[in-house]
């Protein structure tokens, strides 16, 4: 008979036995946190289209780590590590998920295709219909990123780094994985998990830090009635092709953001039925998908553990924190400037999670008051800060790569 024993057949178990303590303990956390992902994504705690996959492949890859033939363990899933066009050959042919990795990841591939999805799903008359409300608002939801900065050289970051993790304060998953690819390319994972981690949470933790800055006599502001201009096709598409061209003329560094984002929106606007199907529904649940998958994957203990990852993950809410107090903060300047006629809430919108934070903003001043309607005002500052939290983005970029 053969003479294999316990450890040799169940090698998942056997890797855990022959883990160090943090190996071990990381793994068997990462496990349980994967789980806790798929249970809150479930129960719409956080957000199940990203969730759920993150959490599953967070989940498996930590229970499959095994022995590889060189007596190292690692996974058949991918090896972020792999460099070399040998090494990457080869395991792009064992490891399933490489393929993905290599060519969509490494490359922002697929933060472009989300964000062209989402262009198609954005309507621009709300950002033009109140341009320079729906901009200041925008501007000051990134108090959080300017903050954060300074903070992480503070707390032992390089600039890079620091400047990477700050990005997370635009409340942008694929902008904050195209920035840190970047800048911060060692850490990137750790960064972006972070990030979806943190705006996971902002649809169930931001009502409440609302609550707690602005008083209910505010929240219940009826917006005044305005007689604004519909704004045609044709405009929404002039409005897109000049931001992209006049973006990536100042920012070529983030062009591939800046088309990908208006491109969607000029499909959208063109009347290309067939392409904006396409994007909306297949590439960008697709991406969105493996985006998760592929996030969740790379979350392997001997990966991830990273003592840098305690401050990333202070970091990060602080930059969440403090985007979301800068946005209320300008909601309040435009109350004292109306002379109170501007609801101050419409301000947590700048922190651009679009459309979520727009439907957290209407959602707190219903409970306030049924009568009043935000959305629209709101929905112009959630995509302003689309725009705004890209242009930081490249900012930070440009200005690392210059030095």
């Amino acid at each position: 008979m053969l003479d294999i024993s316990f450890l040799d057949l169940f090698q998942g178990v056997a890797t855990l036995a022959a883990a160090e303590p943090h190996i071990l303990i990381g793994r068997l956390f990462l496990i349980g946190l994967g789980l806790a992902l798929i249970y809150f994504g479930q129960k719409g705690v956080l957000e199940a289209l990203l969730m759920i996959p993150m959490g599953l492949g967070m989940a498996t890859v930590n229970a499959a780590v095994l022995f590889l033939d060189d007596g190292r363990t690692g996974t058949l899933f991918l090896d972020p590590l792999a460099s070399g066009a040998d090494a990457v050959m080869t395991v792009l042919q064992i490891d399933w998920l490489q393929p993905v990795y290599t060519l969509m990841f490494s490359n922002g591939l697929i933060a472009c295709l989300v964000f062209i999805g989402v262009g198609t799903l954005l309507d621009v008359g709300y950002v033009m219909q109140r341009p320079f409300t729906s901009m200041f608002l925008a501007i000051c939801g990134e108090l959080g990123t300017v903050i954060a900065l300074p903070l992480g050289l503070m707390w032992g970051l390089p600039l890079n780094e620091a400047a990477a993790t700050a990005t997370i304060g635009g409340a942008d998953g694929p902008m904050v994985l195209f920035a840190s690819l970047i800048l911060a390319p060692d850490i990137f994972v750790a960064i972006t998990v972070v990030g979806y981690l943190y705006l996971g949470l902002t649809y169930g933790a931001y009502p409440h830090l609302v609550k707690a800055l602005v008083p209910e006599r505010l929240r219940a502001i009826q917006m005044p009635v305005e007689k604004l201009r519909a704004i045609s096709g044709p405009e929404k598409m002039m409005f897109a092709v000049v931001a992209c061209v006049l973006l990536s003329l100042l920012f070529p560094v983030a062009a591939p953001l800046f088309l990908s984002l208006f491109i969607g929106v000029v499909i959208r606007e063109s009347g290309l039925t067939q392409f904006r199907e396409v994007f909306s529904g297949p590439v960008l649940y697709g991406a969105t998908f493996f985006l998760g998958l592929v996030l969740g994957v790379l979350c392997e203990a001997s990966t991830i553990l990273d003592p840098k990852v305690l401050i990333l993950l202070a970091l990060g809410i602080v930059a969440l924190t403090f985007s979301a107090i800068g946005g209320l903060l300008g909601g309040y300047a435009l109350w004292w400037f109306t002379g109170g006629r501007f609801n101050p809430v419409i301000g947590i919108a700048a922190v651009s999670c679009v459309p979520t934070t727009a439907k957290v903003a209407q959602k707190i001043v219903s409970q306030a008051n049924p009568n009043a309607i935000v959305l629209p005002h709101a929905l112009g500052v959630s995509i302003s800060g689309v725009i705004t939290s890209a242009t930081f983005a490249a900012i930070l970029i440009s200005m690392l790569r210059a030095g």
